[in-house]
């Protein structure tokens, strides 16, 4: 099956509809290094031959579950066109909205606070992908599928070996702790989390825990510094393949501060209308996905220097959705 390959790059949604106009087209003479063909998802002949442009943001994560999503289509026939990569979440949300992506993931704490302007997110997981499914299907006529238990959102994170020490298994347990040990209340925290409302300050007013020291990093470096002990405790995203790569423990949000961002697909109604086979051939992604599969599957990427798209198609090969013609 030809496939083809899109290239997004940096471009934003306004330079993709301005290259669109030109007539110049995205399109360019790569391909991916690899066929695939049908395992337990199967060909389905509504599907055969039908272009479906799948996009995501520019990280990990998002390019992954871009390629999950396009060997899915292929396996079953459609012919999947990689428009994964798109710079910010504002230009990838207004590609699906404007028809240049026609399938994307997404997180429904994103889709909530972000691209639906509510103040507060819901604080259980259901709650709010329902609450999400319907305001976006209502206002904009966005598709939101069945959630996975994939949930990148915020947590605090320390060493295995500390939080071994220490009996830390929930931001609780750390709470406790620094109230009977406030020396060891030192945080390295990404600059815009330490004065956001959903961030350090809510979190401290929610558990009530006291911080001695607070070092600053970008967001990559936070990881390392916990790694290395420069800090006790570093702000992390839950579903980061680095968690796993240096073995840190990431402790249970367990009075849900902060927001959940449940990863979905989305579609255009419009487009889901026409191609409803769609929705059976991503559900058994969705189904399978949790937190840590994903994190694995980012440490490959980010940790080991793995191509996303390879591993993207040994996950799926392993769990025996899709074959690789003429392997084994």
């Amino acid at each position: 099956m030809k496939r083809r390959l899109r290239a997004a790059g940096a471009m934003g949604a306004a330079a993709l509809l301005a290259v669109s106009a030109t007539g110049c087209g995205l399109d360019v003479n790569a391909a991916l290094p690899f066929e695939v063909g049908p395992g337990s998802i199967r060909p389905v002949p509504e599907l055969e031959g039908v272009d479906v442009t799948v996009g995501s943001k520019d990280f990990t994560e998002q390019i992954v579950l871009g390629y999950l999503a396009e060997l899915a289509l292929e396996a079953a026939g459609a012919d999947a066109i990689d428009l994964t990569n798109i710079s910010g979440s504002n230009s990838s949300r207004y590609a699906l909205l404007d028809g240049q992506v026609d399938l994307q993931w997404e997180y429904t704490g994103t889709g909530w606070l972000s691209y639906l302007g509510y103040d507060e997110a819901i604080p259980e997981e259901r709650a709010q992908y329902e609450a999400v499914r319907k305001a976006d299907l209502e206002r904009n006529g966005v598709v939101w599928l069945p959630y996975s238990e994939v949930n990148n959102t915020y947590a605090f994170a320390t060493t295995e070996a500390y939080a071994e020490k220490h009996g830390l298994r929930t931001t609780t347990d750390m709470t406790n702790f620094l109230k009977e040990n406030p020396r060891e209340a030192v945080f390295c925290l990404e600059t815009e989390f330490v004065s956001r409302p959903d961030g350090m300050p809510g979190v401290r007013k929610a558990y009530g825990f006291p911080v001695t020291t607070t070092k600053t990093f970008g967001i990559g470096t936070i990881y390392s510094a916990v790694d290395s002990g420069s800090c006790n405790f570093g702000e992390v995203f839950t579903t980061d393949g680095r968690i796993s790569g240096l073995n840190l423990r990431v402790l249970e949000d367990d009075k849900q501060f902060f927001p959940q961002y449940n990863a979905a697909v989305t579609l255009r109604k419009e487009f889901l209308d026409q191609y409803p086979q769609i929705r059976d051939v991503v559900a058994p992604i969705a189904e399978e996905l949790d937190n840590e599969q994903i994190i694995e599957l980012n440490k490959q990427v980010d940790v080991d220097g793995r191509d996303p798209a390879k591993v993207a198609r040994d996950w799926m090969v392993e769990k025996g959705f899709i074959t690789i013609p003429g392997a084994g």
